[in-house]
């Protein structure tokens, strides 16, 4: 397999899991409480919850717009939609972010063990990989440009 495919093969994984993963954190404006806490969001998201403030449904719409503008430019660096601007600048930061987060899972877990879970080492795991992935998929789509 070239280096191409492998990058759409790359861009195509990430974009679907930001999407998937924006839709579980927009469920939450749906579900409800639970659904907060099996996420693991902070406590005053999950209080906002509970008590019907704002905060929750706006701070998760907005941090699932986030998901899905990622999606976007995982899409438009694969070239299955049009370009948008600043793509390598996004997509250079989107896969840094994505691999510091994963990153973070682990001085997190040391320093607050009660919240360590499968579930947070999972979601630590993939940001980290999804993180590899929007960089080498960029960097295997860029070399196609390139040539």
């Amino acid at each position: 397999m070239n280096k191409n495919k492998v990058g759409l093969l790359f861009l195509s994984i990430v974009a679907g899991i930001a999407i998937l993963t924006a839709i579980a954190h927009i469920s939450c404006v749906f579900i409800g409480e639970n659904c907060y806490r099996s996420q693991l969001a902070p406590e005053v998201i999950i209080q906002s919850a509970v008590n019907g403030t704002l905060l929750a449904p706006v701070g998760t719409t907005f941090i699932s717009l986030l998901f899905l503008l990622c999606a976007i430019y995982a899409l438009s660096a694969a070239n299955l939609i049009i370009k948008l601007p600043l793509l390598k600048t996004a997509m250079y930061s989107i896969s840094i972010l994505c691999i510091f987060r994963g990153l973070a899972t682990i001085p997190l877990s040391l320093t607050y063990p009660e919240m360590v879970s499968g579930f947070s080492i999972i979601a630590g795991a993939t940001w980290f990989v999804s993180g590899v992935l929007f960089f080498l998929g960029f960097r295997f789509r860029q070399a196609l440009n390139r040539s």
